[in-house]
């Protein structure tokens, strides 16, 4: 059975509008800043998410556009476009500040974008560490020698590894001891009923009783509410990310920010979602 193509209002020719699009770089970066629960002057963190721009300065959610990308295994091509952005934009930046960019499984799998990484930042200046690659805890689960491949390969030219919604399904903490990452992102079905649920509260406490004494840095997403975010506080979770702490906002905004952008607070709003 051929697997049914992705529709996009508007684009007769998918593969060509996505190819046109890298090729003249119309996606936009933003990022949603982290939160330092623990020390002061620890270096900011945001994690990258990617827009579209389309006519009339709209902009197309990755709703929109990931599937097509997935469909047509593009999305090697888009992960690529995001690390030779930000480490274009980070080489003329003037504070230290680190960004996580997600990488899908046709990415691990492609196997590519390590090498590209260590080429691009050995001649720009931009350290290495600033860049994280952030990986799901269902692709650490289901194609772990990939995982393993592609975290070796980064961590050799300096770059960092992030697992992200770690303990959505269950807390499996083998694939986590091989990897060693350098952050664990808990799930935001847990950070959500952490005050409800004693449930929640016992994975996040066996989450932190595994990765403090493995230096393994712990972000919360989908912070929310004050009072969640003083108990991931009282609890010595690293960062927090959510809506309860910033929202997205344009890469640019960020860069241009002193390093206080790391503790900006904004609105509290709906759940947030990567990109």
């Amino acid at each position: 059975m051929t697997a049914e193509v992705p529709e996009i209002a508007d684009w007769p020719e998918p593969v060509a509008r996505l190819r046109q699009a890298l090729d003249k770089d119309e996606f936009v970066l933003y990022g949603q800043p982290m939160r330092a629960l623990r020390e002061a002057g620890t270096e900011p963190m945001a994690e990258l998410l990617v827009r579209l721009q389309e006519e009339e300065k709209a902009l197309s959610p990755p709703g929109e556009f990931l599937p097509v990308l997935e469909h047509y295994k593009m999305m090697p091509e888009l992960d690529g476009w995001v690390m030779r952005r930000i480490i274009r934009r980070l080489s003329s930046a003037s504070q230290a500040q680190r960004f996580s960019i997600n990488v899908a499984r046709q990415t691990l799998e492609h196997a590519q974008l390590p090498k590209l990484f260590a080429e691009r930042i050995k001649f720009t200046g931009v350290r290495p560490a600033s860049i994280m690659f952030e990986i799901d805890e269902s692709e650490l689960l289901h194609c772990a020698p990939a995982v393993a491949a592609f975290a070796k390969q980064i961590r050799v030219a300096g770059g960092g590894i992030v697992v992200d919604g770690f303990g959505r399904k269950s807390l499996s903490f083998a694939p986590l001891e091989a990897l060693r990452p350098d952050y664990v992102k808990v799930d935001g079905t847990i950070i959500r009923g952490l005050l409800k649920s004693p449930v929640c509260a016992r994975r996040l406490d066996a989450i932190l009783s595994f990765c403090r004494p493995r230096k393994v840095g712990l972000i919360a997403e989908c912070v929310e509410e004050d009072e969640v975010l003083a108990r991931l506080k009282q609890l010595g979770v690293d960062y927090a990310q959510g809506f309860g702490i910033a929202r997205p906002r344009p890469l640019g905004e960020l860069l241009l920010r002193d390093a206080s952008v790391g503790v900006q607070r904004a609105a509290i709003g709906g759940r947030p979602r990567t990109v």
